[in-house]
């Protein structure tokens, strides 16, 4: 049996996992490694790539960012926690706001430090997007439109350090020569932003409650939550531009299942949201989100299925 000052260290080791997330960091690790081996370097062995130490210090340093994020945004949303999800506020609140912060300049250090071994060039890119995500959970996130699109834009900006740092070293000669794969990159950033930027409205919607209390200045709020669900709609509908480019003009594999499932999917996902007017039925289209993001993760993978089916091979394959 454990002792009353261990179940007490249990439970705030818990609590921060809560707090940083955790079990989104695991996600955000392979989706990169994945993203890098299949859409930003598949000339490359995919052992090469598991192995780049640099790489690995890169996708490490954006996961404790991702992590001390969510630890200055939920800093600053504490009390509005309270209101739109009290349990996990209670079990957020075991862990001291100071525990808190003292764990995400930590982590905010070690970030940089990473990125700094890698080259100065991270250092900067990191050192400024950890100032855009403590700016964004300090004021920006209060306001409509620039909030929800600051938001989305935070969560797709660690993929742009794993672009950066393949890409780094081409001259303006190449260019021209990496410019389809470069359209296939944005095609991907840009249904992943749409899909984020939705999922925030979604929130907005579902949260409703307690932004209100504490003047939270959301488009559901200023306006009303049948303009939420109109701009949700187009954004819906905006998210075939990309899909059309990745299945019609480029090449994804076995993916583009994928994207046809999505589509669907989102049709549904548009009929209920029309008919949906509570908190709970609010939180099942964010976890519907949730779930085609996730998913989409995995499936990268079915770009190219053989380096599952022959892993062995390819990962040696000179």
């Amino acid at each position: 049996m454990l002792s009353r000052k261990n179940k007490i260290l249990a439970m705030k080791v818990i609590s921060l996992f809560s707090v940083v997330r955790g079990y989104n960091i695991p996600i955000i690790v392979l989706a990169q490694y994945l993203s890098a081996i299949f859409i930003l370097a598949p000339e490359k062995r995919a052992l090469d790539i598991l192995l780049d130490f640099n790489l690995l210090l890169i996708v490490f340093a954006s996961a404790i960012t991702i992590a001390s994020g969510y630890i200055i945004n939920n800093f600053y949303d504490s009390q509005k926690d309270l209101i739109n999800r009290p349990n996990k506020s209670m079990l957020d609140r075991l862990v001291s706001q100071k525990t808190k912060l003292s764990v995400y300049f930590t982590l905010n250090f070690i970030a940089v430090l990473m990125a700094l071994i890698v080259s100065w060039r991270a250092f900067l890119f990191f050192s400024l997007y950890i100032f855009l995500i403590w700016f964004y959970s300090h004021k920006i996130k209060k306001y409509p439109i620039i909030g929800n699109l600051t938001a989305a834009l935070l969560a797709v900006i660690p993929f742009f350090a794993i672009l950066l740092y393949f890409y780094n070293k081409i001259s303006f000669e190449e260019i021209e020569d990496h410019m389809s794969h470069f359209a296939v990159i944005s095609a991907h950033a840009m249904f992943l932003f749409l899909l984020l930027l939705i999922r925030e409205m979604i929130k907005d919607l579902e949260n409703l409650k307690g932004d209100l209390v504490n003047n939270y200045k959301t488009i559901p709020i200023i306006y009303n939550e049948t303009t939420s669900k109109q701009i949700i709609t187009v954004l819906t509908f905006l998210t075939i531009l990309p899909v059309y480019i990745l299945i019609n003009i480029y090449d994804v594999g076995f993916m583009d299942i994928y994207f046809y499932i999505c589509f669907v999917v989102m049709l549904f996902f548009l009929l209920y949201l029309w008919k949906s007017n509570s908190k709970g039925q609010y939180l099942l289209l964010h976890n519907v989100l949730k779930f085609l993001i996730v998913s989409g993760v995995f499936c990268i993978v079915l770009i190219n299925p053989s380096v599952l089916w022959h892993g062995k091979s390819l990962l040696l394959k000179s």
